[in-house]
Formats: C-alpha cells, sequence, structure tokens
C-alpha cells in the first residue's frame, strides 16, 4: 500500500494488526506514525491503551506479552515501536506476526534504511494479510514541486508556480523541512488564500529576487550582469547560498536543457514531466535551448564538473572562492 491508501483507510478506522513502516524517507512514516498516535484511540483510552516504545529499549518477548494484553478500555490496544531499526532480536516478533492480536494495533516505525528483502523478516512481512508494509521512499527532485502543490492542497492553501519552485530549490528534497516552512505560513494565511513568492520572502527568508531559481533564469537569457549582481549577493550571503547547492543546480538546469534539446518533439505537458518543472515553465527553457546550442552542452557540464571540483578543494585552494562561478557565468554568457 501507499502512503495515501494508508492514510485513507486509517481516516476510514480500516485498522490492520500490524504495521510496518520502513525506508529511507522519514517524513510520510513520521506522519503516518503521528496520524495514528492522535486519531486512534480516544484521550481516556490513550492514558491506559496506547504504549510507545523505542527500538533500543524493546525486549521482543516483553513487547509481545504486551501485544497480547486485553485492551482496559475495550476497543484497541496500540502500541508504536519507535526507531524500530534499532531493535536486535526479530524472532520473537516474528512469531507473533504470524498470528497476531486482533484487539492490538502494532506499529514499527524502521526509518532511514530499507529492510533486507532477503531475511525472513521481509518475506514473512510481505506475505501477511495482517500486516500493511510500507516502503518510504526518497523523493527525485524533480518530483518535489508536484509533491509541494500536492502538500498545500491537502493542508487547504493554494500557492503559486514561482513560490514552489523558489521552495523546491532552496530547501531541495528535505520534506520535513518544508512542511515545517508551509505550517509557518499556514498560520498567518487565511484558509484558502494563495501561497505567493512575497509570502514565501517575508516568512521564510528565501530572497524571491536573489535565488538560484533567479539565477539560471538569468543564466537561461544570458544576462551577465543579472547573474553576477546575484552571485554578489550569494557571496555576502555564503552560508544561506553555498557554493556546495548553487553549483549542482546549475548541473540540473544545463541537463534539463540538454533533454528539451533531445526530445524536441514532445508537448509542454510531456516535456515538464521529462524535465520535472510546472507546465507553465517549459518555456523558460526552451527559450535557453535557443541560447545554448546542443553543441555547447557538453561542454558546459563539463565545466560545471570542474567547479564542483573546486568546491570540494580538489582544484582549488579555497572551496569557499566565488571567483570561478563568475569566471564561469562570464564564459558561458558571452
Amino acid at each position: 500500500m501507499n502512503y495515501n491508501e494508508i492514510l485513507g483507510d486509517l481516516k476510514k478506522k480500516i485498522y490492520a494488526p500490524v504495521y510496518f513502516f520502513q525506508g529511507e524517507e522519514p517524513f510520510f512514516i513520521d506522519q503516518l506514525v503521528k496520524y495514528m498516535e492522535d486519531n486512534i484511540l480516544d484521550e481516556t483510552a490513550r492514558d491506559f491503551d496506547l504504549l510507545i516504545a523505542y527500538g533500543r529499549d524493546v525486549v521482543p518477548a516483553d513487547l509481545v506479552l504486551s501485544a497480547r494484553a486485553f485492551p482496559m478500555m475495550g476497543g484497541y490496544r496500540l502500541i508504536i515501536v519507535k526507531e524500530a531499526q534499532d531493535i536486535r532480536k526479530w524472532e520473537p516478533i516474528e512469531e507473533y506476526v504470524k498470528s497476531p492480536s486482533l484487539s492490538t494495533i502494532l506499529v514499527f516505525s524502521h526509518k532511514h534504511k530499507k529492510l533486507d528483502k532477503r531475511k525472513s523478516l521481509y518475506k514473512l512481512l510481505n506475505k501477511s494479510e495482517d500486516v500493511v508494509l510500507f516502503e518510504s521512499n526518497k523523493l527525485y527532485d524533480n518530483q518535489i514541486p508536484g509533491w509541494i502543490e500536492s502538500w498545500v492542497k491537502q493542508q487547504g492553501f493554494l500557492i503559486d508556480q514561482k513560490a514552489v519552485l523558489l521552495l523546491a530549490d532552496h530547501l531541495g528534497n528535505d520534506l520535513g523541512r518544508i512542511a515545517n516552512e508551509l505550517q509557518k505560513l499556514s498560520i498567518i494565511l487565511k484558509p484558502g488564500e494563495k501561497i505567493t513568492a512575497d509570502h514565501i520572502e517575508k516568512n521564510i527568508g528565501i530572497n524571491k529576487d536573489f535565488n538560484i531559481f533567479e539565477l539560471t533564469k538569468a543564466i537561461g537569457k544570458k544576462d551577465i550582469a543579472k547573474s553576477l549582481q546575484i552571485i554578489d549577493y550569494f557571496e555576502k550571503d555564503p552560508k544561506d547560498n553555498p557554493l556546495q547547492m548553487v553549483v549542482p543546480m546549475l548541473y540540473n538546469y544545463f541537463i534539463k536543457i540538454l533533454l528539451i534539446h533531445k526530445n524536441r518533439g514532445l508537448n509542454k505537458f510531456k516535456m515538464a514531466g521529462l524535465i520535472g518543472v510546472p507546465p507553465s515553465f517549459t518555456e523558460e527553457y526552451i527559450t535557453a535551448s535557443r541560447y545554448f546550442p546542443l553543441r555547447s552542452i557538453p561542454a558546459i557540464i563539463s565545466e560545471i564538473k570542474n567547479l564542483d571540483l573546486k568546491t570540494k578543494g580538489v582544484l582549488s585552494v579555497n572551496s569557499s572562492d566565488y571567483g570561478p562561478l563568475k569566471e564561469f557565468i562570464i564564459k558561458v554568457c558571452s
């Protein structure tokens, strides 16, 4: 089952005896666990029938005994095991999973890594009809804008495309951080209000005119003056605009232009899905592809790779020097 299917069943009060949430993306796991903790039991029942344990402290035999106990307030007994990746001995738990108590909901939060599919635990969980097994995968960078739009809609707001890209470009694929920043906005906005770039600038601190999105936009038009102005702004505030973040974004930008060149026949919607931007922004990349012909892209990407090495101290004595980035801009935009 995927995240939305599981959450949908939980909201309908359709429960399984065992839930095992595992994978590299903690955000979805945390969201599901929090919903279960807050909503399955009422306030009175939580005092008696909610048990929260942590993997490093779990004694598997004791956990099984607790799971076999009957709820004190009727309904369900809810047991949540956080940091389940720290559990060392699974055999007693595996035996429990083979015949779980129907009056207990046992939840495992196994974050930051996947289960080994070769092991007996995964095979048992995967084939059991009593288990909801969920693998929480990291989103790719090109999936982040769509996720932001979806998340904002779920919270009862709208968001314009520039605000989406500002968040995606500045915060990357850290879903927890993005959700936290959007939560701040939800406090000051009215239900249904549209989040704009101005909201992002005033409340989250991402400058709407001097950011990586505006930098690539200026480069795409070969606007040297604007590009250097933005880099000067970055140089004055390297903590929020480190070279180690800027250079990979330049690489991703020119890879998108390369994809534009190689897929000219696609309509803007398919092209948007291919390069991972909202459809309304495809024209910007198509315009940039006219400034940067296909034959120029391999050399530009090679230059970016050299820049990346310099930011890591390989080809430079000063990995925080913005000088090579300025030289790169002048070279490719001239």
